[in-house]
Protein backbone atom coordinates (compact mmCIF):
# COMPACT_ATOMS: atom_id res chain seq x y z
CA UNK A 1 0.00 0.00 0.00
CA UNK A 2 2.87 2.42 0.87
CA UNK A 3 5.01 1.82 -2.91
CA UNK A 4 1.34 2.82 -4.43
CA UNK A 5 0.53 6.16 -2.36
CA UNK A 6 4.11 7.59 -2.84
CA UNK A 7 3.78 6.55 -6.70
CA UNK A 8 0.66 8.33 -6.89
CA UNK A 9 1.53 11.61 -4.40
CA UNK A 10 4.65 12.39 -6.62
CA UNK A 11 2.38 12.11 -9.70
CA UNK A 12 2.97 9.34 -11.54
CA UNK A 13 0.93 6.42 -12.86
CA UNK A 14 -0.76 3.86 -10.49
CA UNK A 15 -3.56 2.06 -11.13
CA UNK A 16 -4.38 1.89 -7.29
CA UNK A 17 -8.25 4.04 -7.47
CA UNK A 18 -9.02 2.45 -10.61
CA UNK A 19 -8.05 -1.43 -9.12
CA UNK A 20 -10.82 -0.09 -5.95
CA UNK A 21 -13.25 0.99 -8.81
CA UNK A 22 -12.89 4.44 -7.89
CA UNK A 23 -13.66 4.67 -11.81
CA UNK A 24 -16.09 7.62 -11.86
CA UNK A 25 -13.44 10.55 -11.77
CA UNK A 26 -12.02 9.07 -14.47
CA UNK A 27 -14.78 8.45 -16.67
CA UNK A 28 -16.33 12.05 -16.32
CA UNK A 29 -13.01 13.31 -17.56
CA UNK A 30 -12.54 11.34 -20.14
CA UNK A 31 -15.53 13.37 -21.61
CA UNK A 32 -13.74 16.84 -22.19
CA UNK A 33 -13.36 17.92 -25.17
CA UNK A 34 -10.79 19.15 -27.40
CA UNK A 35 -12.43 20.50 -30.17
CA UNK A 36 -14.89 22.66 -27.42
CA UNK A 37 -11.98 23.93 -25.57
CA UNK A 38 -10.43 25.22 -28.99
CA UNK A 39 -13.48 26.65 -30.16
CA UNK A 40 -13.99 28.53 -26.74
CA UNK A 41 -10.15 29.96 -27.07
CA UNK A 42 -10.91 31.23 -30.66
CA UNK A 43 -14.45 32.94 -30.05
CA UNK A 44 -13.22 34.35 -26.88
CA UNK A 45 -10.21 35.86 -28.58
CA UNK A 46 -12.34 37.05 -32.12
CA UNK A 47 -13.99 39.42 -29.53
CA UNK A 48 -10.68 41.48 -29.97
CA UNK A 49 -9.86 42.94 -26.80
CA UNK A 50 -11.53 42.01 -23.42
CA UNK A 51 -9.45 44.58 -21.41
CA UNK A 52 -11.52 45.10 -18.21
CA UNK A 53 -12.33 48.95 -19.74
CA UNK A 54 -13.53 47.88 -23.01
CA UNK A 55 -16.52 48.31 -25.07
CA UNK A 56 -19.71 47.05 -23.29
CA UNK A 57 -22.36 47.69 -25.45
CA UNK A 58 -21.19 46.21 -28.78
CA UNK A 59 -22.64 42.74 -29.72
CA UNK A 60 -18.89 41.99 -31.28
CA UNK A 61 -16.10 43.35 -29.84
CA UNK A 62 -15.44 44.27 -26.06
CA UNK A 63 -15.42 42.99 -22.53
CA UNK A 64 -19.30 43.44 -22.88
CA UNK A 65 -19.49 41.05 -25.94
CA UNK A 66 -17.14 38.37 -24.08
CA UNK A 67 -19.29 38.12 -20.59
CA UNK A 68 -22.88 37.77 -22.98
CA UNK A 69 -21.28 34.68 -24.41
CA UNK A 70 -19.74 33.29 -21.37
CA UNK A 71 -23.01 34.07 -19.77
CA UNK A 72 -25.04 32.26 -22.85
CA UNK A 73 -22.37 29.26 -22.76
CA UNK A 74 -23.33 28.17 -19.35
CA UNK A 75 -26.93 28.29 -19.51
CA UNK A 76 -26.60 25.99 -22.33
CA UNK A 77 -24.83 23.86 -20.12
CA UNK A 78 -27.26 24.66 -16.86
CA UNK A 79 -29.90 22.81 -19.43
CA UNK A 80 -28.46 19.49 -18.86
CA UNK A 81 -28.40 20.00 -15.15
CA UNK A 82 -31.91 19.47 -14.01
CA UNK A 83 -32.50 23.20 -12.80
CA UNK A 84 -29.46 22.83 -10.34
CA UNK A 85 -27.47 25.13 -12.01
CA UNK A 86 -27.83 28.57 -11.80
CA UNK A 87 -26.25 31.44 -14.06
CA UNK A 88 -26.07 35.12 -12.97
CA UNK A 89 -23.83 38.15 -13.30
CA UNK A 90 -22.00 39.33 -10.38
CA UNK A 91 -21.59 43.06 -10.44
CA UNK A 92 -19.89 45.90 -8.63
CA UNK A 93 -18.34 49.27 -8.64
CA UNK A 94 -14.53 49.60 -8.09
CA UNK A 95 -12.51 52.87 -7.16
CA UNK A 96 -10.36 54.88 -9.08
CA UNK A 97 -6.68 53.39 -8.73
CA UNK A 98 -3.76 52.21 -10.38
CA UNK A 99 -5.01 51.16 -13.31
CA UNK A 100 -8.51 52.12 -12.94
CA UNK A 101 -9.82 55.64 -14.43
CA UNK A 102 -10.80 58.50 -12.69
CA UNK A 103 -14.83 58.01 -11.57
CA UNK A 104 -14.45 53.99 -10.71
CA UNK A 105 -15.46 51.82 -13.41
CA UNK A 106 -18.69 48.95 -12.73
CA UNK A 107 -17.00 45.56 -13.35
CA UNK A 108 -18.71 42.27 -13.85
CA UNK A 109 -18.00 38.70 -13.00
CA UNK A 110 -19.99 35.61 -14.92
CA UNK A 111 -20.94 33.06 -12.47
CA UNK A 112 -22.32 29.61 -12.81
CA UNK A 113 -23.29 27.37 -9.54
CA UNK A 114 -24.13 23.97 -9.69
CA UNK A 115 -25.89 22.79 -6.62
CA UNK A 116 -24.92 19.74 -5.06
CA UNK A 117 -27.34 17.06 -4.45
CA UNK A 118 -26.76 15.95 -0.81
CA UNK A 119 -28.75 17.80 1.73
CA UNK A 120 -25.89 17.75 4.16
CA UNK A 121 -23.03 18.66 2.05
CA UNK A 122 -24.71 21.17 -0.40
CA UNK A 123 -22.83 24.14 1.88
CA UNK A 124 -19.62 22.79 0.73
CA UNK A 125 -18.00 24.84 -2.31
CA UNK A 126 -15.08 23.47 -4.85
CA UNK A 127 -14.02 26.51 -6.95
CA UNK A 128 -12.69 26.60 -10.77
CA UNK A 129 -11.70 29.80 -11.78
CA UNK A 130 -10.19 31.99 -14.72
CA UNK A 131 -10.01 35.21 -15.77
CA UNK A 132 -12.00 36.11 -18.54
CA UNK A 133 -10.60 39.76 -19.33
CA UNK A 134 -7.23 40.67 -21.50
CA UNK A 135 -4.76 43.09 -21.86
CA UNK A 136 -2.10 43.81 -24.67
CA UNK A 137 1.34 45.86 -24.04
CA UNK A 138 -0.28 48.93 -22.82
CA UNK A 139 -1.86 48.15 -19.07
CA UNK A 140 -4.35 50.61 -19.67
CA UNK A 141 -5.29 50.08 -23.49
CA UNK A 142 -9.16 49.31 -23.70
CA UNK A 143 -9.17 49.39 -27.83
CA UNK A 144 -6.42 48.10 -28.99
CA UNK A 145 -6.88 44.16 -29.76
CA UNK A 146 -5.97 42.10 -27.02
CA UNK A 147 -6.93 38.51 -27.98
CA UNK A 148 -5.47 36.83 -24.42
CA UNK A 149 -5.69 33.81 -26.37
CA UNK A 150 -3.58 31.83 -23.38
CA UNK A 151 -4.06 34.80 -20.66
CA UNK A 152 -6.68 34.04 -19.75
CA UNK A 153 -8.94 32.39 -22.34
CA UNK A 154 -7.68 28.95 -21.74
CA UNK A 155 -8.75 29.26 -18.66
CA UNK A 156 -11.60 30.56 -18.91
CA UNK A 157 -12.51 27.72 -21.44
CA UNK A 158 -11.47 25.38 -18.94
CA UNK A 159 -14.39 26.52 -16.70
CA UNK A 160 -16.66 26.66 -19.43
CA UNK A 161 -16.08 23.09 -20.41
CA UNK A 162 -15.97 21.73 -16.67
CA UNK A 163 -19.63 23.57 -16.75
CA UNK A 164 -20.52 21.88 -19.70
CA UNK A 165 -19.39 18.41 -18.45
CA UNK A 166 -20.64 18.49 -14.56
CA UNK A 167 -23.77 20.04 -15.46
CA UNK A 168 -24.98 16.60 -15.38
CA UNK A 169 -23.21 15.13 -13.30
CA UNK A 170 -24.79 14.84 -9.83
CA UNK A 171 -22.86 15.48 -7.06
CA UNK A 172 -22.94 15.85 -3.49
CA UNK A 173 -21.61 18.90 -2.71
CA UNK A 174 -21.80 22.43 -4.85
CA UNK A 175 -19.47 23.56 -7.75
CA UNK A 176 -18.78 27.13 -8.77
CA UNK A 177 -17.96 28.26 -12.39
CA UNK A 178 -16.68 31.57 -11.89
CA UNK A 179 -15.22 33.74 -14.76
CA UNK A 180 -13.84 36.66 -13.20
CA UNK A 181 -13.73 40.47 -14.94
CA UNK A 182 -10.28 42.86 -13.93
CA UNK A 183 -8.08 39.98 -13.08
CA UNK A 184 -5.49 42.31 -15.05
CA UNK A 185 -6.37 45.75 -13.12
CA UNK A 186 -5.12 43.66 -9.43
CA UNK A 187 -7.68 40.70 -9.20
CA UNK A 188 -10.64 43.09 -8.84
CA UNK A 189 -13.38 40.78 -9.69
CA UNK A 190 -11.93 37.71 -7.79
CA UNK A 191 -10.97 39.84 -4.30
CA UNK A 192 -14.65 41.46 -4.75
CA UNK A 193 -16.31 37.70 -5.09
CA UNK A 194 -13.70 36.15 -2.32
CA UNK A 195 -14.47 39.01 0.34
CA UNK A 196 -18.33 38.96 -0.32
CA UNK A 197 -18.02 34.86 0.01
CA UNK A 198 -16.27 35.82 3.60
CA UNK A 199 -18.49 38.22 4.71
CA UNK A 200 -21.25 35.50 3.79
CA UNK A 201 -19.15 32.58 5.27
CA UNK A 202 -19.66 30.57 2.45
CA UNK A 203 -17.53 27.19 2.80
CA UNK A 204 -15.33 27.01 0.06
CA UNK A 205 -13.12 23.40 0.80
CA UNK A 206 -10.94 24.14 -2.74
CA UNK A 207 -10.38 26.74 -5.39
CA UNK A 208 -8.83 25.40 -8.74
CA UNK A 209 -7.39 29.36 -10.11
CA UNK A 210 -6.56 28.04 -14.09
CA UNK A 211 -4.77 31.04 -15.16
CA UNK A 212 -2.46 30.45 -18.60
CA UNK A 213 -3.19 26.72 -18.92
CA UNK A 214 -3.19 26.38 -22.83
CA UNK A 215 0.27 27.26 -24.28
CA UNK A 216 2.61 25.38 -23.04
CA UNK A 217 5.89 26.37 -25.40
CA UNK A 218 4.84 24.96 -28.33
CA UNK A 219 8.77 24.76 -29.90
CA UNK A 220 10.06 22.46 -26.51
CA UNK A 221 7.67 19.06 -27.10
CA UNK A 222 8.50 18.45 -23.64
CA UNK A 223 6.64 21.03 -22.11
CA UNK A 224 3.51 19.24 -22.60
CA UNK A 225 4.23 16.51 -20.35
CA UNK A 226 2.97 18.68 -17.14
CA UNK A 227 1.66 21.33 -15.51
CA UNK A 228 2.46 23.54 -12.42
CA UNK A 229 0.95 23.74 -9.49
CA UNK A 230 1.37 26.99 -7.71
CA UNK A 231 0.40 26.89 -3.86
CA UNK A 232 1.51 28.87 -0.93
CA UNK A 233 3.32 27.77 2.18
CA UNK A 234 2.02 30.36 5.46
CA UNK A 235 -1.65 31.17 5.08
CA UNK A 236 -2.41 34.91 4.40
CA UNK A 237 -1.69 37.09 7.40
CA UNK A 238 -1.63 34.72 10.24
CA UNK A 239 -2.11 35.29 13.68
CA UNK A 240 0.50 35.57 16.01
CA UNK A 241 -0.83 32.33 17.88
CA UNK A 242 -1.06 30.38 14.44
CA UNK A 243 2.20 31.88 13.56
CA UNK A 244 3.82 30.70 16.53
CA UNK A 245 1.74 27.39 16.39
CA UNK A 246 3.73 27.00 12.61
CA UNK A 247 6.75 27.64 13.66
CA UNK A 248 6.80 25.25 16.62
CA UNK A 249 6.01 22.14 14.42
CA UNK A 250 7.96 23.30 11.57
CA UNK A 251 4.73 23.42 9.52
CA UNK A 252 6.23 26.28 7.21
CA UNK A 253 4.91 23.66 3.88
CA UNK A 254 1.48 22.36 5.10
CA UNK A 255 -1.10 24.84 5.06
CA UNK A 256 -4.22 24.31 3.79
CA UNK A 257 -3.35 25.10 0.50
CA UNK A 258 -0.32 23.13 0.07
CA UNK A 259 -2.41 20.22 1.40
CA UNK A 260 -4.68 20.94 -2.00
CA UNK A 261 -1.98 20.90 -4.55
CA UNK A 262 -0.58 17.36 -2.81
CA UNK A 263 -4.01 15.80 -2.92
CA UNK A 264 -4.24 17.54 -7.01
CA UNK A 265 -0.69 15.88 -7.12
CA UNK A 266 -2.23 12.66 -6.35
CA UNK A 267 -5.08 12.81 -8.42
CA UNK A 268 -2.41 13.23 -11.71
CA UNK A 269 -1.24 9.73 -10.57
CA UNK A 270 -4.07 7.97 -9.91
CA UNK A 271 -5.72 8.38 -13.28
CA UNK A 272 -4.84 8.97 -17.22
CA UNK A 273 -5.06 12.38 -17.35
CA UNK A 274 -2.54 13.01 -20.13
CA UNK A 275 0.03 15.07 -17.97
CA UNK A 276 1.86 14.95 -14.59
CA UNK A 277 0.82 17.56 -11.85
CA UNK A 278 4.20 19.26 -10.96
CA UNK A 279 4.38 20.84 -6.78
CA UNK A 280 5.49 24.46 -7.26
CA UNK A 281 6.15 25.41 -3.32
CA UNK A 282 5.51 29.05 -4.24
CA UNK A 283 2.47 30.85 -4.59
CA UNK A 284 3.32 32.13 -7.62
CA UNK A 285 5.62 33.07 -10.19
CA UNK A 286 8.19 36.07 -9.38
CA UNK A 287 6.60 39.60 -10.56
CA UNK A 288 3.27 38.22 -11.64
CA UNK A 289 -0.15 37.34 -9.38
CA UNK A 290 -3.59 35.70 -10.48
CA UNK A 291 -6.81 35.25 -8.74
CA UNK A 292 -6.19 32.07 -6.65
CA UNK A 293 -4.35 34.87 -4.32
CA UNK A 294 -7.48 37.16 -3.72
CA UNK A 295 -9.37 34.12 -2.29
CA UNK A 296 -6.01 33.16 0.23
CA UNK A 297 -6.03 36.90 0.98
CA UNK A 298 -9.68 36.18 2.08
CA UNK A 299 -8.90 32.91 3.98
CA UNK A 300 -9.58 30.51 1.18
CA UNK A 301 -7.72 27.15 0.07
CA UNK A 302 -6.53 28.09 -3.02
CA UNK A 303 -4.25 26.99 -5.79
CA UNK A 304 -2.74 28.01 -9.30
CA UNK A 305 -2.50 26.13 -12.79
CA UNK A 306 -0.11 27.50 -14.86
CA UNK A 307 1.23 25.78 -18.30
CA UNK A 308 4.37 23.78 -17.32
CA UNK A 309 6.48 26.83 -19.84
CA UNK A 310 6.14 30.35 -20.33
CA UNK A 311 6.54 32.36 -23.32
CA UNK A 312 6.69 36.04 -21.81
CA UNK A 313 6.53 37.71 -24.78
CA UNK A 314 3.90 36.34 -25.89
CA UNK A 315 2.24 37.65 -22.93
CA UNK A 316 0.61 40.95 -22.44
CA UNK A 317 2.02 41.80 -25.62
CA UNK A 318 0.38 43.50 -28.80
CA UNK A 319 -0.26 41.74 -31.84
CA UNK A 320 2.49 41.97 -34.59
CA UNK A 321 3.23 39.65 -37.64
CA UNK A 322 6.04 37.79 -37.90
CA UNK A 323 7.00 35.76 -40.86
CA UNK A 324 3.63 37.00 -42.26
CA UNK A 325 1.65 35.59 -39.28
CA UNK A 326 -0.24 36.76 -36.42
CA UNK A 327 2.11 37.02 -33.11
CA UNK A 328 1.03 37.77 -29.69
CA UNK A 329 -0.91 36.15 -27.42
CA UNK A 330 -3.34 34.66 -30.52
CA UNK A 331 -5.45 31.29 -30.75
CA UNK A 332 -2.42 29.44 -32.86
CA UNK A 333 -0.27 29.25 -29.80
CA UNK A 334 -2.83 27.39 -27.86
CA UNK A 335 -2.61 23.57 -28.02
CA UNK A 336 -6.30 21.80 -27.72
CA UNK A 337 -4.76 18.72 -26.45
CA UNK A 338 -2.77 20.01 -24.02
CA UNK A 339 -5.72 22.28 -22.92
CA UNK A 340 -7.78 19.51 -22.46
CA UNK A 341 -5.37 17.40 -20.26
CA UNK A 342 -5.25 20.23 -17.83
CA UNK A 343 -9.24 20.68 -17.86
CA UNK A 344 -9.64 16.72 -17.00
CA UNK A 345 -7.28 17.18 -14.37
CA UNK A 346 -9.20 20.02 -13.07
CA UNK A 347 -12.55 18.27 -13.23
CA UNK A 348 -10.78 14.32 -11.68
CA UNK A 349 -9.60 16.69 -8.98
CA UNK A 350 -13.66 18.40 -8.41
CA UNK A 351 -15.26 15.00 -8.84
CA UNK A 352 -12.65 13.14 -5.86
CA UNK A 353 -12.99 16.31 -3.82
CA UNK A 354 -16.90 16.48 -4.08
CA UNK A 355 -17.50 12.18 -3.44
CA UNK A 356 -15.11 12.16 -0.21
CA UNK A 357 -15.56 13.26 3.18
CA UNK A 358 -15.23 17.17 4.51
CA UNK A 359 -11.54 17.05 5.68
CA UNK A 360 -11.31 16.23 9.44
CA UNK A 361 -11.22 18.60 11.60
CA UNK A 362 -8.86 18.93 14.85
CA UNK A 363 -6.23 16.91 14.02
CA UNK A 364 -3.39 17.13 16.62
CA UNK A 365 -0.28 15.33 17.85
CA UNK A 366 -0.50 14.62 21.60
CA UNK A 367 3.02 15.72 23.41
CA UNK A 368 2.12 15.41 26.93
CA UNK A 369 5.24 13.45 27.01
CA UNK A 370 8.15 11.97 25.95
CA UNK A 371 8.35 8.84 23.65
CA UNK A 372 9.28 7.40 20.15
CA UNK A 373 5.60 6.60 19.60
CA UNK A 374 3.18 9.41 18.33
CA UNK A 375 -0.65 9.56 19.57
CA UNK A 376 -3.37 11.59 17.67
CA UNK A 377 -6.76 12.42 18.12
CA UNK A 378 -9.23 14.57 16.11
CA UNK A 379 -12.99 15.69 16.58
CA UNK A 380 -14.92 12.48 17.61
CA UNK A 381 -18.18 14.23 15.72
CA UNK A 382 -18.17 12.15 12.25
CA UNK A 383 -19.50 13.16 9.33
CA UNK A 384 -22.01 10.89 7.92
CA UNK A 385 -20.09 11.05 5.15
CA UNK A 386 -17.13 9.42 6.69
CA UNK A 387 -16.92 5.76 6.81
CA UNK A 388 -13.10 5.17 8.15
CA UNK A 389 -10.25 7.26 7.96
CA UNK A 390 -6.71 6.86 7.05
CA UNK A 391 -3.30 8.39 8.53
CA UNK A 392 -1.09 9.51 6.08
CA UNK A 393 2.62 10.37 7.51
CA UNK A 394 6.30 11.19 5.68
CA UNK A 395 9.84 12.53 6.39
CA UNK A 396 10.30 15.82 7.51
CA UNK A 397 12.10 16.15 4.53
CA UNK A 398 10.01 14.97 1.83
CA UNK A 399 7.23 16.85 -0.42
CA UNK A 400 4.12 14.23 -0.19
CA UNK A 401 2.81 12.17 2.06
CA UNK A 402 4.37 8.73 1.53
CA UNK A 403 3.30 6.66 4.17
CA UNK A 404 -0.37 5.63 5.22
CA UNK A 405 -2.32 3.43 7.42
CA UNK A 406 -6.00 2.77 7.77
CA UNK A 407 -7.13 3.19 11.11
CA UNK A 408 -10.95 2.54 11.19
CA UNK A 409 -13.82 4.83 12.37
CA UNK A 410 -11.88 6.35 15.42
CA UNK A 411 -11.17 9.62 16.96
CA UNK A 412 -7.53 8.74 18.73
CA UNK A 413 -4.65 6.08 17.36
CA UNK A 414 -1.14 5.55 18.93
CA UNK A 415 1.30 4.31 16.33
CA UNK A 416 5.00 3.43 16.55
CA UNK A 417 6.68 5.95 14.58
CA UNK A 418 8.13 9.28 16.26
CA UNK A 419 6.32 12.50 16.25
CA UNK A 420 10.24 13.86 15.84
CA UNK A 421 11.06 12.33 12.73
CA UNK A 422 8.17 13.02 10.97
CA UNK A 423 5.12 15.01 9.98
CA UNK A 424 1.55 13.31 10.34
CA UNK A 425 -1.68 14.06 8.50
CA UNK A 426 -5.19 12.29 8.44
CA UNK A 427 -8.13 12.07 5.98
CA UNK A 428 -11.75 10.65 5.89
CA UNK A 429 -12.48 7.89 3.52
CA UNK A 430 -16.14 7.56 2.36
CA UNK A 431 -17.43 3.88 2.60
CA UNK A 432 -16.89 3.68 -1.20
CA UNK A 433 -12.95 4.58 -0.88
CA UNK A 434 -13.11 8.03 -1.58
CA UNK A 435 -10.11 10.01 0.50
CA UNK A 436 -10.70 13.54 2.03
CA UNK A 437 -7.93 16.46 1.00
CA UNK A 438 -5.39 15.78 4.04
CA UNK A 439 -5.54 18.04 7.59
CA UNK A 440 -2.15 18.38 9.18
CA UNK A 441 -1.70 17.45 12.69
CA UNK A 442 -0.98 19.98 15.49
CA UNK A 443 0.61 19.95 18.38
CA UNK A 444 -1.73 19.82 21.65
CA UNK A 445 -0.93 19.09 25.11
CA UNK A 446 -4.05 16.71 25.12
Amino acid sequence: MILPLLVAALGLATPSDNALGLTRPQTIADTVSATQLKRAVESLAGFGTRHTLSDTTSPIRGIGAARNWIKSEFETSAGASDGRMSVAFEEFDVPEGRRIPKGGAHLVNVVATLRGTDEKATARRIYIVGHYDSRNGGEMDATGDAPGANDDASGTAALLEAARVLAKEKLPCTVVFLATAGEEQGLLGAKYHAEQAAARGDVIVAVLNNDIIGDPCLETEGNKADVRIFSEAVPRNPSAEKLAAIRAVSAESDSPSRQLARFIAETGGLYKLGLTPRMIFRPDRFMRGGDHSAFNEAGFTAVRFTASSEVYERQHANVTERDGKPYGDVAAFVDADYLASVTKLNIAAIVRIALAPPTPADVRIVTEKLGNSTTLRWSGEHNPMTSSYELVWRDTTEPAWSHAKSIGLVSEITVDTSKDDHFFGLRAVSADGYKSIVAFAWEAKK
